[in-house]
């Protein structure tokens, strides 16, 4: 090395420390390289320019990180870390940290000790520094995910064993032949994990619960709601609550609401619905302007805070919806009696009301109690009829909706919104709840006026109490969030959708918008419409429950929260108490309260979708484990390391066809092109690729569907 290079190497080196000193000095402050500059009184272009280059350095070494864009901050070097356990196949996990720019954190099986998945632990870190993978050991377990489990006792002569269902439980369960709780051998149970000594291999626990023989369906349906850790019965002080309310509505409490009794009102649900939780109101005004009201079931009328039914709402904190049942967040006093908008029956209600003119413009707004008599319950198959033959009851009215919900709609989507039309499965069932048909339910204009108006509701709502307070002091409330979509994720979606010959801009969030809303155009009917509607959802942020005051990215709506089902989904009942609390004149209340219930929320409804999506896993393997060696045509829906998913066209059944199962050549995955390649011959299969599969294997323990391809 020249002795010149050798003095730029060493001047560098005191550089990049006198910039460390300053990150470490002002500890989590963020500071762009013309902040070090200044602290370090350097001031002429080139040193500056070097400065900005160490900072990019020390980011790649992982010792600072960019925040964002051209601003860095000191990466915490901690000893001790918390986090949560992600497992692996193999046993080893990751410790996924609070921390977003943190890399998770790799456990080997033997330094696990008892954490198990979705567990909080605190870990210690003893491998840091540059290129090395982080890795640590489990020092303490703060909180279990879950200590109980569904799954198939194991009986012999002198103890048990319980083998859990969950793929990510690695460790069976020995139970003590006295916590057996009666059940036989091969039985579905649930159980509960009572200890785990630190020498033993497996944990100890009982059963709580034996719930059947495998394979039947009432057994296979309440294990999915266990393992999700719904509960399968209302607690007997909750059924007494509910039983005690009266259905009695005092002249009272009717001249303290606003009447709507003589006011055409009806509802519009799904043919087999229980729960109406929503209801329509509809007049001509004397200037010809048209009176919309969305009326609401005032479920926070009967349920008072802190009561026993309340909590045990909070805790649910929404109904679940399996292929076959419903699982109410509210017993049924309240869901299906009480609280249901049943026609030809008062009931009390919260409500948005709208005066609107022809081009569904608002005039006015009122937000209040009231008391309804619905006038008659439709079915969405009922009122898409008035629709297309202009005929039945209250004709009129529904086509007046109807037509001002098309121009809400138009209006949404000139704004922005995403129209992401999913197919949703749905099984025909016998009476012992076996498959014997699947179709795709549609979604035609019934199903679209209701959502419009719901939308608006909601909409309003959120944009009234947003406009409440100022500056800082706005007032707390619990909004419906949707982020935008991170810009890697919508380019990498945008790249494979490409290759299907459809062109996405990304300039802009409103761009955006309108380049997927032509593609969902497009693709209707077409064979990659599920793989492509699929990945875009995928590729959009999650939507949350939370106070802070964010816009609904998929809805295009500055303000967005949930008014509209408190029958099924706690966030609602918040919002009815909060708009009516605030509707009085009350102060803004304490916004890490209701943070901490948002959170909450929206963890239990993701537990909700996962518990739904697995009914239907059950109820496809259940439909083709008739149709073993039955040849269907299918589009590749998936790939990964070890095989592609498959959805069957035909009925939409997913299914795998393993790599190892491929014999024509070797085949690995190609993350990046949504591809699997043969090494050999070069052979392509692709996400959105057709392909003939036939059904090879079903495990219906697993919810498991293996198929084998076909040549052409």
């Amino acid at each position: 090395m020249s002795k010149k290079k050798h003095a730029a190497n060493s001047i560098k080196q005191v550089l990049t420390r006198m910039v460390l000193d300053i990150f470490d000095k002002d500890g989590k402050q963020a500071l762009n390289y013309k902040q070090v500059s200044a602290k370090l009184n350097i001031h002429d272009d080139e040193s500056r320019h070097a400065i900005l280059e160490i900072l990019k350095e020390e980011t790649k070494r992982n010792i600072l990180r960019e925040v964002s864009p051209n601003k860095f901050q000191v990466v915490e070097l901690k000893t001790f870390v918390e986090g949560r356990v992600d497992m692996t196949a193999d046993g080893s996990a990751f410790i996924v940290t609070d921390d977003e720019f943190e890399n998770d954190i790799f456990i080997a099986p033997r330094k696990l000790r008892t954490a198990l998945h979705g567990d909080r632990v605190k870990i210690y870190v003893y491998a840091k520094g540059t290129g090395k993978r982080k890795e640590g050991e489990v020092m303490e377990i703060i909180k279990r995910a879950k200590t109980e489990f569904t799954g198939i006792v194991k009986l012999s002569e002198r103890f048990a064993f319980f083998v859990p269902d969950d793929r990510k439980m690695l460790h069976d369960i020995f139970i003590p032949l006295n916590d057996i709780n009666g059940a036989k051998n091969g039985v579905k149970a649930i159980a509960e994990i009572t200890d785990w000594p630190p020498e033993a291999k497996n944990p100890i626990g009982r059963i709580k619960q034996v719930l059947g023989t495998q394979g039947e369906n009432d057994t296979e349906m309440n294990a999915i709601l266990a393992e999700y850790g719904f509960p399968l019965s209302f607690p007997k002080e909750v059924e007494a609550e509910a039983e005690a309310i009266s259905d009695i509505i005092s002249n009272e409490e009717i001249a303290s609401r606003r009447d709507f009794r003589d006011t055409l009102t009806f509802t519009i649900d799904p043919f087999d619905a229980k729960d109406f939780d929503d209801a329509i109101s509809f007049k001509i005004l004397e200037n010809g302007n048209y009176e919309v009201g969305v009326h609401i079931a005032d479920v926070a009328h009967y349920i008072i805070p802190d009561s026993a039914l309340d909590k045990e709402a909070f805790d649910r904190a929404t109904s679940v919806y399996l292929v076959d049942r419903v699982i109410p967040m509210l017993p049924e006093r309240l869901s299906n009696g009480l609280c249901s908008l049943r026609p030809n029956e008062d009931k009390l209600c919260f409500a948005a009301v709208f005066e609107m003119d022809e081009k569904a413009h608002i005039i006015n707004e009122w937000f209040g109690k009231t008391v309804i008599h619905s006038n008659r319950r439709f079915t969405y198959e009922e009122v898409q009829e008035v629709i297309e033959t202009r005929q039945g009851d209250y004709t009129n009215e529904i086509l007046q909706l109807n037509e001002l919900a098309h121009i809400l709609r138009d209006r949404k989507f000139k704004a922005g919104a995403i129209s992401f039309e999913t197919t949703e499965v749905k099984f025909k069932l016998d009476p012992k709840g076996k498959p014997i048909g699947v179709y795709v339910k549609e979604r035609k204009d019934a199903h679209k006026l209701i959502e419009d108006f719901m939308l608006l509701a909601n909409r309003k709502v959120a944009e009234y109490v947003s406009k409440l307070g100022k500056g800082k002091h706005k007032y707390t409330f619990v909004y419906r969030a949707h982020d935008s979509p991170k810009p890697d994720a919508l380019a990498s979606f945008a790249t494979f959708a490409a290759r299907f010959g459809y062109k996405i801009n990304t300039r802009t969030d409103k761009e955006t918008a309108k380049s997927l809303n032509y593609l969902m155009t497009d693709v209707e009917g077409k064979k990659e419409q599920n793989v492509l509607t699929h990945l875009a959802i995928r590729s959009m942020a999650k939507a949350i429950y939370t106070t802070k005051m964010s816009s609904h990215y998929g809805l295009a709506f500055d303000h967005y929260t949930h008014f509209t089902s408190p029958i099924r989904r706690y966030p609602d009942v918040m919002v009815h108490r909060l708009l009516f609390h605030y509707l009085n004149g009350g102060q803004s209340v304490n916004a890490e309260h209701y943070e901490k219930l948002c959170q909450h929320s929206s963890e239990m409804e993701k537990k909700a979708a996962d518990a739904e999506r697995s009914s239907v896993k059950y109820k496809q393997a259940e439909y083709l484990k008739e149709q073993i060696g039955t040849i269907f045509n299918g589009v590749i829906s998936g790939v990964t390391e070890w095989g592609m998913y498959v959805e069957i066209i035909e009925n939409k059944c997913e299914g795998m066809v393993r790599l190892r199962d491929i014999s024509d050549d070797f085949y690995t995955l190609d993350e990046k092109n949504y591809a699997i390649i043969g090494q050999r011959k070069k052979k392509v299969y692709q996400l959105g690729d057709e392909v003939r599969i036939k059904v090879k294997n079903v495990d219906l323990t697993k919810k498991q569907i293996d198929f084998s391809l076909v040549a052409d």
